[in-house]
């Protein structure tokens, strides 16, 4: 029987790595099974464990699946929380939200733009009497960006590197990702950079946070939000996103694509990058 594990846990609300022993050979790559067996596995593997993460404020869950033949570990986040205000650090946020619809909305929108491969497969799935979102464990971790940055390690590809990194700030724009934390950036040992816990993203303001930030992005990832329309994530997230979050997608998408426009005015078409 096959079985790969990792452990991923909370800290102060952002997902942390641990890794646990696994039968995976060192050469072999990353997420090996298709995104279709993932999500079909997940919704409807029999959950045959079950252990409580112990950290973080949205209490993650650690839950083992198997079909007879695979056996998997997944995260699982039910945290579905709303305040008037909130204070995080050192700002004070209004009509606060943490929930995990925004866990599902966030691979579904990754989906429409073709940056999935960046974001672990997640689904909604009931477990213990609750609705939740159910995310693959990212296999062979190696690290995650907080562990990297304090090694001082950097991968012998430093180009497919930063492009990575351009793609991932691009879209935690998009979704107005507020909590895009060194705990919630993966590598695997392939230096593959993975996106985990969006929940506290597609806040409802159309403004960017740090556009100044963007200094280049993916051509096809452009294109991607040029043609992104209502329709598509009426249709693709409307079961998890509201009407405002949807327009303020939206509103956000349209200030990317000026700002790239006029990036490529000034700078030249360095600025893309395939």
């Amino acid at each position: 029987m096959l079985r790969y594990h990792c452990l991923i846990s909370g800290s102060g609300g952002a997902l942390v790595v641990g890794l646990l022993a696994s039968t995976l050979p060192l050469e072999a790559t990353a997420q090996p099974l298709d995104k279709a067996f993932q999500r079909e596995f997940m919704l409807t593997a029999e959950i045959v464990g079950a252990e409580r993460i112990g950290k973080g404020v949205t209490e993650p869950w650690r839950l083992t699946l198997s079909d007879g033949t695979l056996t998997h570990d997944v995260g699982f986040q039910s945290v579905n929380e709303r305040r008037d205000q909130a204070r995080l650090g050192g700002r004070v946020e209004l009509g606060f939200t943490d929930a995990y619809r925004y866990n599902i909305a966030a691979f579904l929108v990754g989906e429409l733009l073709g940056v999935d491969d960046m974001i672990p497969v997640t689904v909604e799935r009931r477990w213990d009497n609750r609705p939740g979102a159910m995310t693959w464990w990212v296999d062979d971790v190696m690290m995650d960006e907080a562990a990297r940055l304090a090694e001082r390690r950097v991968p012998d590809d430093m180009a497919v590197f930063n492009r990575q990194y351009s793609r991932m700030a691009v879209f935690a724009e998009l979704v107005h990702d507020t909590d895009r934390n060194h705990g919630n950036i993966l590598y695997d040992t392939g230096w593959n950079l993975w996106m985990i816990d969006f929940s506290r993203a597609f806040r409802i303001w159309g403004d960017l946070r740090a556009p100044d930030n963007l200094n280049r992005c993916d051509r096809a990832l452009l294109g991607a939000l040029r043609d992104l329309t209502r329709e598509a994530l009426d249709e693709h997230v409307g079961a998890y996103l509201t009407g405002g979050e949807i327009d303020a997608i939206l509103q956000r998408r349209d200030k990317l694509v000026q700002h790239f426009d006029t990036l490529v005015e000034t700078r030249g078409s360095a600025v893309l990058f395939d």
